[in-house]
């Protein structure tokens, strides 16, 4: 156990790995978990019979989702199976921690550590993510958009979306959702488009936040 937050943890490993013999499996730090994410890019474009949705939302910790689909999509049009059209990437994360969407509103090409991250979100809990470079050239290759949202409005929209489509959608999830619903209000989506929205996990996860905290009424 370490009393501290994810970066804290990935610190420790790089001290100890030497002196230990451990091999660091953490986020990129080896080619296996881009390459297993990779593949939710072709799982996409397959589902769609060969194509890509206008818009992709993920809620971004790590990011290493983000990354891998966007070497999914290269690799698809190298391979002849989509063209050159790409989705908007969105990266959705946390008003307590939030330093790619900073990173993209300041047009940097890194994200600077964020200081006292705090979220109900674990997922989005990070304060500084190793391939926060590539999460931003995704984003902007993309023409896409990089926004937070606050630890209230993900509350809010887990009873709504498990009314409307009874799923009980966890925090990271529902943060997608309120920035679905903030983009439609500001017009950089249109009713028209397709967008893919990503729950990450579920919120049997989340049962004693949940609890300690009600969602606030629509």
């Amino acid at each position: 156990m370490v009393d501290g937050l994810i970066n804290d943890c990935s610190r420790i490993i790089g001290e100890q790995k030497a002196a230990e013999g451990w091999f660091d499996v953490s986020t990129l730090k080896e080619p296996y978990r881009v390459e297993g994410k990779k593949t939710i890019g072709y799982e996409i474009a397959e589902q769609l019979d060969w194509r890509l949705p206008d818009v992709i939302i993920y809620p971004t910790g790590g990011g290493t989702g983000l990354i891998g689909m966007w070497k999914a999509f290269a690799e698809l049009q190298e391979l002849g199976w989509i063209g050159s059209a790409r989705p908007r990437m969105v990266s959705v994360q946390a008003g307590g921690c939030a330093p790619i969407v900073k990173a993209f509103d300041e047009h940097k090409a890194s994200a600077e550590p964020w200081p006292n991250a705090h979220t109900i979100a674990s997922g989005l809990r990070v304060p500084q993510a190793i391939g926060d470079f590539l999460i931003l050239q995704a984003i902007r290759q993309s023409g896409g958009a990089a926004l937070s949202v606050s630890d209230d409005e993900m509350l809010a929209e887990i009873p709504r979306v498990g009314k409307t489509e009874g799923i009980f959608f966890c925090p990271e999830g529902a943060a997608c959702a309120a920035a679905l619903r903030r983009l439609l209000m500001t017009g950089w989506i249109k009713p028209a488009h397709e967008v893919l929205i990503f729950n990450t996990a579920s919120g049997l996860k989340y049962l004693d936040t949940l609890r300690r905290k009600p969602a606030p009424r629509s």
